[in-house]
């Protein structure tokens, strides 16, 4: 029997962006903020499992609004669905700014990540049970995703 989920709390990233994060119009590169995501979600998924992952596939990025230098970005990342050996996360990034700090969303997305061994195998994990209605709705928006991809 595998055990329980070590955590089910959301890791939250907070990044500045930096003149060297943005480009021509001083907005951040989208590869910088899809960076920011996947390190965001590796981490939640290794707090849920006590794991090691590695980034398997992103699903329904969607980029809302930019952001711009800066700007602080708060990413965050939690567990919403489980395959024996798979995490999916949401991750959604929002932009603030140091004088409201009000979060602003400008991308999120599914990232699905399986867990491995020191050999790079994979091994199985803590399974996620959701329970409240927003964790049945992101559970089937996540699994519409992974079936769409296999």
């Amino acid at each position: 029997m595998m055990e329980n989920p070590y955590s089910l709390e959301p890791v939250v990233l907070l990044n500045e962006v930096f003149p060297g994060h943005t480009n021509a119009l001083n907005t951040l590169f989208g590869g910088h903020l899809m960076s920011i995501m996947d390190t965001s979600a590796g981490m939640a998924a290794s707090k849920f499992a006590h794991r090691e992952f590695v980034t398997i596939s992103v699903d329904a990025l969607k980029f809302r609004k930019p952001a711009y230098q800066g700007d602080i970005i708060r990413t965050t990342a939690r567990v919403v669905w489980t395959s024996p050996r798979t995490a999916g996360l949401h991750v959604t990034s929002c932009r603030m700014s140091r004088s409201e700090w009000e979060g602003d969303e400008i991308c999120s997305g599914f990232f699905f990540m399986v867990a491995i061994d020191e050999s790079m195998n994979p091994i199985k994990i803590p399974q996620f049970i959701p329970k409240s209605d927003e964790e049945i709705k992101l559970w089937n928006l996540a699994k519409s995703a992974r079936d769409a991809m296999m």
